[in-house]
């Protein structure tokens, strides 16, 4: 089974609001229920948490019970901007029913949703064609993204200042191999006593990382804050702070003939080929997990979401509700507020949340 569903660079920060309290109860999630596949591409509004799946994984007789859902986002400049993410729900993959695929993919720049879509369609049909994907997921993922961004570099679409990010979860059996390259998120939630508490799958390849700006540095990468390059403040200061409390986070920027281009605010991505001579690279961090019982869920999202809302506000969005319908349209909704509340538009957003029913409670 296969599901698709379709961010544009900003001088603005990560605003991370927290809930109330750090960690949320347990609930049991609710029943599942099946409806046939659709299959969606980079077009206007798509509330695709209408729909909700079910996959099984007979070799460890667990279930997951999942829904999608992504909104367009909005520019005063461009009231009818297309919906630059993207995802994939692919389920046996390869036949195999233990095997199991989700990803969102946050394109950005002018020809954004077309690379979004190409990096979609690509990275699982190359994937698809692996034989060593069941046996060596890791070097399977960095083959396959390796070669899908090779292919978006060379084909029609200008990547030179557009490209997408990438967050996948591959489900092989009692594990989870997580593949990221940008700044959107996968997050777990852990059950711990009465409590449950996330647990970030993925880290943001952003300078605000230490290891990932002086990697950009020795590439010969330029990271100035908007306001940095505008002159307001000192550029020799190379400290923002705390990501989650920045307005105006630092950028990666080509001078080419004293001209100060592109800006991007991450340090991994597919396409964008202007910036790779400056160390912006195509290649995933990939983490794996083992599961246990008591893994409940996981979340995977484009920043969309992530700009405002934390992964342990995320999480207990979603143990608020039995059905990951709602789960995927609170989240959306939580997040279209606050973009508005913090500045005049709103980011695309997309939102894969996937229940873990284990045999117990099902």
């Amino acid at each position: 089974m296969l599901l698709f569903g379709s961010q544009s660079m900003l001088c603005c920060g990560r605003h991370q609001v927290t809930s109330d309290e750090d960690t949320a109860d347990v609930r049991e999630v609710g029943p599942h229920c099946s409806n046939d596949f659709r299959v969606h591409g980079n077009q206007g509004h798509i509330l695709t948490g209408r729909l909700l799946e079910f996959a099984s994984v007979p070799s460890h007789q667990f279930q997951l019970e999942y829904s999608a859902l992504t909104q367009r986002g909005y520019e005063p400049r461009r009231p009818g901007k297309e919906n630059q993410d993207s995802f994939c729900i692919k389920t046996q993959v390869q036949g195999n029913p233990n095997l199991h695929f989700f990803g969102v993919f946050d394109g950005h720049g002018e020809d954004g949703a077309r690379c979004s879509t190409f990096v979609r369609n690509r990275l699982m049909e190359i994937l698809s064609a692996d034989p060593s994907l069941a046996e060596d997921p890791v070097e399977a993922y960095n083959s396959a993204f390796r070669a899908t961004n090779s292919e978006l570099n060379e084909s029609e679409i200008d990547d030179s200042e557009s490209g997408t990010t990438a967050i996948t979860v591959l489900v092989s059996g009692d594990k989870l191999f997580v593949a990221n390259v940008g700044d959107s998120r996968a997050i777990i939630a852990v059950k711990s006593g009465s409590r449950v508490v996330a647990e970030d799958l993925s880290q943001d390849q952003t300078p605000f990382r230490r290891d990932e700006y002086e990697r950009v540095k020795l590439c010969g990468a330029t990271v100035l804050s908007c306001s940095q390059l505008e002159g307001v403040d000192d550029p020799e200061i190379q400290s923002w702070g705390e990501e989650s409390e920045c307005d105006d986070p630092p950028r990666l920027w080509v001078v080419d003939d004293e001209k100060w281009m592109c800006g991007t605010a991450f340090t991994r991505s597919l396409g964008d080929s202007m910036v790779e001579k400056i160390g912006v690279i195509a290649v995933p961090e990939v983490t794996t997990v083992q599961l246990t019982s008591n893994h409940l869920f996981f979340v995977i999202a484009s920043d969309g979401v992530f700009q405002f809302l934390s992964s342990q506000a995320v999480a207990n969005m979603v143990m608020r509700y039995k059905d990951p319908r709602n789960a995927c349209a609170a989240i959306a909704g939580e997040s279209y507020k606050l973009w508005l509340e913090n500045g005049y538009r709103i980011d695309d957003i997309t939102i894969i949340v996937i229940n873990i029913k284990h045999q117990s409670n099902v």
